[in-house]
């Protein structure tokens, strides 16, 4: 299992929302390429980078602040955040991203993800949030009636290969992952997934390790890692990887 040490830009600087929600804010470091680089001096193997802005304005805000990113990291990155058209999409892969976090477009605009999985298909992923089961949409600020198993089916019979699962109850709580959404997510789909939210501990981190269904592939930590519970080569060992 991979760790994607997260980057949530809003402001030009690295934050972290507390259950997706704009108004519970922490800030941390005012330019987010000092992330970047700390986690992969530590020896990330990859970094998950979201725009906030773009998220909840529907197009890339942060595309200068992420092509320093991707010029400063030692490993790859991926982002997402108002990927919402082919242009947006072209100008994220030209900031030097290895993949594209596709969202909101992915639910709501089908002929666009069907393109962008014909052009992209390995550097798709497709994120699907949920909110008591239930995905969240428009950088979590709208919700709808679609059960997140249902949509992973569906996005899946659709030729997505590789998800991006929140669940945003726990985003930012440190209480640990919520496992059993995961679990109802992975069986969704042949597909790979990557786990979000709620890692606050090593031992989060080794159980989703044990328990977690094999087509879990990753595991993005975001304030954990800020506010120092373990470093980033703990974090790798602990996922069985160090």
């Amino acid at each position: 299992m991979i760790l994607y040490p997260a980057i949530d830009i809003r402001g030009g600087g690295a934050v972290r929302l507390l259950r997706g929600d704009y108004e519970q804010e922490t800030a941390y470091d005012a330019d987010p390429v000092d992330a970047a680089t700390r986690w992969s001096d530590e020896g990330a193997e990859f970094l998950h980078v979201v725009d906030l802005d773009g998220a909840r304005s529907g197009s890339p805000e942060n595309l200068d602040a992420i092509e320093r990113i991707t010029a400063a990291a030692s490993c790859p990155v991926q982002v997402g955040g108002g990927l919402r058209d082919g242009d947006s999409v072209a100008a994220a892969l030209r900031a030097g991203v290895e993949r594209v976090v596709i969202g909101t477009a992915a639910l709501r605009d089908p002929g666009f993800l069907d393109e962008m999985l014909r052009r992209h298909r390995d550097r798709v992923v497709v994120s699907v949030d949920a909110r008591g089961g239930r995905v969240a949409l428009a950088g979590w600020t709208e919700e709808s009636e679609l059960d997140i198993a249902d949509a992973v089916a569906e996005l899946t019979d659709r030729g997505a290969a590789r998800f991006l699962c929140t669940t945003i109850e726990v985003d930012g709580t440190m209480e640990g992952p919520a496992l059993d959404e995961l679990g109802r997510v992975a069986a969704a789909t042949d597909g790979e997934v990557i786990a979000s939210g709620g890692v606050g501990s090593l031992s989060d981190l080794e159980a989703l390790t044990a328990g977690a269904p094999v087509n879990v592939s990753g595991v993005i930590v975001g304030r954990a890692l800020y506010e120092g519970r373990f470093t980033v080569s703990e974090a790798i060992a602990a996922l069985g990887r160090g």
